[in-house]
């Protein structure tokens, strides 16, 4: 029952669930479950599982699990677009594409200045048609989660493709490891995070806020929200402009003014999650080897 996942820390977080949920197992033998994106025309979940080179397909009406992608270019972050495209981030391959409705793949960044990215990370698209992914270098690393090379670009940073020219242009150059990131509800602020701690000692493991302006650039960048428990990783909000998070010991709601107020404890680490269902109340989890979700009383913010 969800009482006994469920960590309330602040009593704002006591209407955000209902003492008759359950966190769910919808299905396992995942290496690292990451990037899970909603159709709702469809009403499936499609998410990465880097290590395997697959993307894997949940149907919410049959609870059928299938193969979405093999090979996947050691897929990481998945989001969908205005349009009801996926857009997914590709550590093997090292760049961004978009699945048409036909099927057929369009890249939309693999380079900037003539260099190859990283390894894109983590991907979401704003109302105006503006595409805003990380580069971290964890797909370069090593082999395991993609193919193991030398950064080109000699940093990690936050990139926008402009929705009209299509151009690529850095918003954001001070982070150790950029990793998930997603808008507020009215797309005025952008939250990043930066998982710096795996590769510097005492290194980041935060959450930073950006204003945005209508032209798309980012000032500001404080530290929203620091990990209490491993690391940030992916997150998405609700209606209300709350954040739900990946952490170590299950998903972490913040209010939006910072304050850790609830968990959802998880018995996996958590990487990514998303809202899903035909009201957007339905949280999936993608933790390690395994899908998860479980149905709340809020809704997820709009992003199709």
């Amino acid at each position: 029952m969800f009482r006994d996942v469920a960590v309330v820390l602040d009593e704002r977080f006591q209407r955000l669930f209902v003492g008759s949920a359950r966190l769910e197992k919808l299905t396992e033998g995942c290496r690292w479950a990451e990037g899970p994106a909603y159709f709702p025309a469809g009403r499936y979940l499609v998410w990465s599982d880097i290590p395997n080179d697959r993307m894997m397909r949940f149907d919410e009406t049959s609870n059928a699990v299938s193969v979405f992608r093999h090979p996947a270019g050691f897929s990481n972050g998945n989001t969908v677009d205005r349009q009801g495209r996926l857009v997914t981030c590709e550590h093997g391959n090292r760049r961004v594409t978009r699945t048409e409705h036909d099927g057929t793949v369009t890249v939309l960044a693999s380079r900037y200045q003539g260099k190859r990215l990283n390894s894109p990370n983590d991907v979401v698209v704003r109302s105006d048609g503006s595409i805003w992914f990380t580069d971290p270098a964890y797909g370069i690393d090593s082999d395991y989660e993609g193919h193991k090379a030398d950064s080109e670009i000699g940093g990690c940073h936050v990139y926008r493709i402009d929705p009209q020219t299509g151009e690529i242009r850095i918003a954001a150059d001070d982070f150790v490891r950029p990793n998930g990131l997603a808008f507020s509800p009215d797309e005025t602020r952008l939250y990043v995070a930066d998982t710096g701690a795996t590769h510097v000692k005492d290194g980041p493991r935060h959450i930073r806020v950006f204003d945005v302006n209508e032209t798309g650039d980012l000032s500001g960048g404080e530290v929203f929200a620091t990990c209490t428990h491993g690391l940030f990783d992916g997150f998405r909000l609700d209606e209300e402009g709350r954040i739900w998070t990946s952490a170590g010991d299950g998903v972490h709601c913040y209010h939006s003014d910072g304050t850790l107020i609830g968990k959802i404890l998880v018995p996996e680490g958590v990487a990514n999650v998303v809202f899903g269902g035909p009201k957007r109340n339905r949280l999936y989890i993608c933790a390690t080897t395994s899908l998860y979700s479980i149905m709340l009383p809020v809704n997820g913010a709009k992003t199709f």
